[in-house]
């Protein structure tokens, strides 16, 4: 599948930080990461630190898949709010699933300012703005929900969101943490510190056949090398694999922008803080690390790749007349249009575990508006599944998990 249309800001603006070569030669290992984007990087960046022995194949060059049309958002709330997941889950799981993913965007805030090289990282607040009045008793019962379990989130009505923001809503939460990364150098670096501890990285290398044997695995390349592993993570991200689909996710293409920079005397409010809204499907914006503000949205349903390159120009310019009206003292130039395809579940939960159809497979896909923090999450559950420490946190996750 081909992930994306247009051309995506941040591999242009990063310029080559790492070249990798191809596979052309039989090799052996414990695990083989499926995906050199930003999953795969932190699933092979914790690995390789525990003394693994990991090879990492992708395709595409590193970073040039999903990883590369992010919006960079890192978020620890969910497309499925607190309170409603309660509903589904149970009040118990529904509060450790948000937990994990507070955690998890601490972590990669941790793991961007500690990376080998310059990865931007800039810790920000989250705005989720009431769309309608009818928003308001939904926002009322999430804040509860995240106050119950020490999330810090401060609901503001009308008079204090204009105080606060340029933005003249019924209401809206204002949380944290928060922040906003260069995934695309973060995919980088991860790899490069997986690679001084022992990690051997390869790309534009396509796996064509996987089988499994009783004592391992074995996969063949396009081009005839053979990987022979014990284990394997696919973490393939949106490329959803066949047994997976129609089943547990759905496929969407959503279209984003990158302006010029702005004037750095324009703050729509609380520092440029992250902004989302409650209608489905939701626009978000951001401002990049050198000041672009940074927006998607306008989602549709997936059709294929061909259309959704159709629809590039049309979506992007709805989305652009969208944030005009939202920022209408905002002076700007759009300069990058893009669109990719991206996978949702039922719950709002990645897919984390095994799963019977492919035993000796981790999967490790974080699907959603919270693929970098699900990338965290599934590096360090995989981890202790690999290593057989129990951890009951991948029950949140598993792939057999009942459908809700």
């Amino acid at each position: 599948m081909d992930l994306i249309s247009g051309q995506p800001l941040w591999p242009v603006a990063a310029g080559l930080p790492a070249s990798y070569p191809a596979l052309r030669s039989d090799l052996e290992c414990e695990v083989v990461v499926l995906g050199a984007g930003i999953t795969g990087a932190l699933v092979a960046h914790r690995f390789a630190a525990d003394g693994i022995d990991v090879v990492v194949v992708d395709r595409r060059e590193v970073g040039h898949g999903s990883t590369a049309a992010s919006t960079a958002l890192v978020l620890y709330e969910l497309d499925t709010h607190l309170a409603d997941l309660e509903e589904r889950i149970g009040r118990r799981a529904a509060q450790r699933a948000y937990a994990i993913s507070a955690a998890a965007a601490g972590e990669i805030e941790e793991l961007a300012r500690a990376a080998p090289g310059p990865v931007p990282f800039e810790r920000k607040r989250s705005l989720y703005l009431a769309s309608r009045r009818r928003d308001l008793e939904a926002l009322r019962r999430e804040c509860a929900a995240r106050e119950r379990i020490g999330l810090p989130v401060a609901f503001l009505d009308r008079r204090e969101l204009r105080r606060r923001t340029v933005f003249d809503r019924p209401a809206a939460l204002l949380s944290e943490p928060a922040g906003q990364v260069d995934p695309y150098r973060l995919t980088h670096a991860l790899l490069r510190a997986a690679a001084g501890a022992g990690a051997r990285i390869f790309d534009r290398t396509e796996v064509v056949k996987l089988r499994e044997r009783r004592r391992g695995l074995e996969l063949r390349t396009r081009d005839g090398a053979v990987v022979r592993a014990q284990r394997a993570v696919l973490a393939t991200g949106y490329e959803t694999p066949a047994m997976l689909r129609g089943r547990l996710v759905r496929l969407s293409s959503t279209f984003a922008l990158a302006t010029d920079p702005l004037s750095p005397a324009f703050d729509w409010g609380e520092n440029r803080c992250l902004v989302w809204e409650a209608a489905r499907p939701y626009t978000y914006l951001s401002s990049s690390h050198d000041g672009r503000l940074v927006a998607g949205g306008e989602d549709l349903p997936f059709a294929s790749s061909h259309r959704r390159g159709r629809q590039l120009e049309r979506q992007t310019r709805q989305l652009e007349r969208r944030l005009r009206r939202l920022l209408p003292a905002a002076d700007f130039t759009v300069d990058w249009r893009w669109a990719g395809t991206f996978a949702e579940t039922r719950d709002g939960l990645p897919l984390i575990g095994r799963s019977d159809a492919f035993r000796r497979g981790y999967f490790a896909l974080g699907y959603g508006g919270n693929g970098i923090t699900f990338g965290a999450v599934a590096a360090r559950l995989l981890l202790d599944l690999h290593r057989r420490r129990a951890n009951p946190d991948l029950a949140l996750f598993r792939l057999d998990r009942p459908a809700r």
